[in-house]
Parts: structure tokens; sequence; C-alpha cells
């Protein structure tokens, strides 16, 4: 078992994640303790392998949500029952095994370092990432940086992340977007609007074909469509906090 923390936990959402989600949850706790899996309705029978799982791993808890509602749904479920537990912070990861377990201690100790900042993963692609994601993730990043006033944020789409969880339960329970495939771009964008500021460190990204064990849910078209109405709503959010990223900007140009 990795280092262990009562402030700091790793949260994997799941939702019919295929084998790789055993081997994501061992190398997660090599690394760190506690892991907790939020399993989001899923109907693969995953929730008891991995109810199963924990009562042999010390530091993994598992939460399951009757229905599936979103990558963003179980985030939010599983940070306001950790919050209840005393925790203070979140890394979250995908269950495909796509993200690196042996950076979750450098990307925890930059969080305890700086415990107001939005670790973000900067993804280090390989060539098993489809182009078409690689450049389309371009635009939504351009987007991002345009509607916090160019506050840095590296990648608006990779979910390998720290996120102090009283900020990001501030910001997700003041609307009822942020709860599927947009919620890590509107995370980033709307916790930088809370003062949040981004703190961007590389992480190698893997994509695993079928019959390597991948399972992707990622659907082209709505998807897409879901960021674009998120882009037109975090527009028009943008221009109306204006004024005020504009005067925290020259504020912190001025503390420099």
């Amino acid at each position: 078992m990795g280092e262990v923390s009562t402030t700091h936990l790793v949260l994997i959402p799941s939702y019919n994640p295929g084998p790789r989600v055993f081997e994501t949850v061992r190398a997660a706790l090599r690394h760190w303790s506690p892991v907790w899996v939020v399993v989001d309705g899923s109907t693969d029978g995953s929730d008891l392998q991995l109810q199963r799982m924990a009562a042999t791993q010390p530091g993994l808890r598992v939460l399951v949500m009757p229905e599936n509602q979103g990558k963003g749904a179980a985030v939010l479920h599983g940070i306001r029952e950790a919050m209840r537990a005393g925790f203070t912070h979140a890394l979250t990861m995908d269950s495909d095994g796509q993200h690196p377990a042996d950076r979750i201690s450098a990307f925890m100790h930059a969080s305890l370092a700086a415990p107001r900042v939005a670790v973000l993963g900067l993804p280090i692609f390989d060539t098993s990432a489809p182009l078409l994601r690689v450049k389309g993730r371009k635009i939504s990043n351009w987007w991002a940086n345009l509607e916090t006033l160019w506050a840095g944020i590296g990648d608006s789409l990779y979910g390998f992340r720290v996120y102090p969880m009283a900020d990001l339960d501030r910001v997700m329970g003041g609307q009822r977007w942020m709860r599927r495939f947009d919620f890590d771009v509107e995370a980033a964008v709307r916790l930088c609007w809370r003062g949040v500021r981004p703190l961007n460190l590389p992480a190698p990204v893997r994509y695993f074909g079928p019959g390597e064990g991948g399972v992707s849910h990622f659907h082209y078209w709505r998807d897409n469509a879901l960021l674009t109405w998120m882009h037109f709503r975090l527009f028009f959010g943008f221009v109306l906090r204006l004024p005020l990223l504009a005067a925290r900007r020259v504020r912190d140009f001025r503390r420099t």
C-alpha cells in the first residue's frame, strides 16, 4: 500500500469500465490510500467485484449509485461523502487505466504544498492516442482559456486532477450542469472564476483498444454537441464576469 493521507484521497468514477478497472484500483492503492470508487449505475457486475475487492483491500471503499447519472454526478456524490468523512481534496482518475497511477503521489504533494490550487494534468500522448481527439481538444482548450481570461488552463479535458473539494462542491451545487461529459472542462473554468488557480503538471495518457480491454463511452456527435452548448453557456458567464476577472488579473499583476 502507498502513502496514507487523512486529507487527500483518490476518487475513481466508474461506469461499465471493463476488466481494466481492477488493475486501475490496485495500481492506485500501490501509490496512495485511501482510494474510493464511485460506481455510477454500472450494469456489468463490476460493482459486486469491486465490493469483494474492498472487503480484502485496506484503504479501498466502494460507493454504488443505483442509476447512471454521469461522471460529474459520480464525482459530486463522492466528494460530498468524502467531505463528510473529513477529507479536503480528491484526485480524480478514470477507471479504464488511461491515467498514470505512478503520478498520484507527485500530484498529491503539489496539492499539499498549495491547498487552494487545482492541480491539472497536462497530458503527454503516445501513439495510442486517436489523432482526432488530440487535435479536437485544442479547440476546447482555447475556449476554456478565453473564458478564464487566460488563467493558465493547460488542458481542459484531462480528468487526472486534484480538486479542493469544498470549492468544487460550491461551483457544482450552484447549477445543474457539469454532470456528464461537460464536467472536466466546466470544473476547470468555474474554479478559475472562483479564484482557484490552476497548476499544470505533466502526466502520460494511454489509450487502450478493445483488444486490450479498453472501453470508451465517448460518443462523438452527442458529446461534442454537449461541449458546444457548454462553451456557449460559459462564454456568456465569462462576459458577465469580465470586469471581476480583469480586476483580479490586475491585482495579481501588481503583487508580482
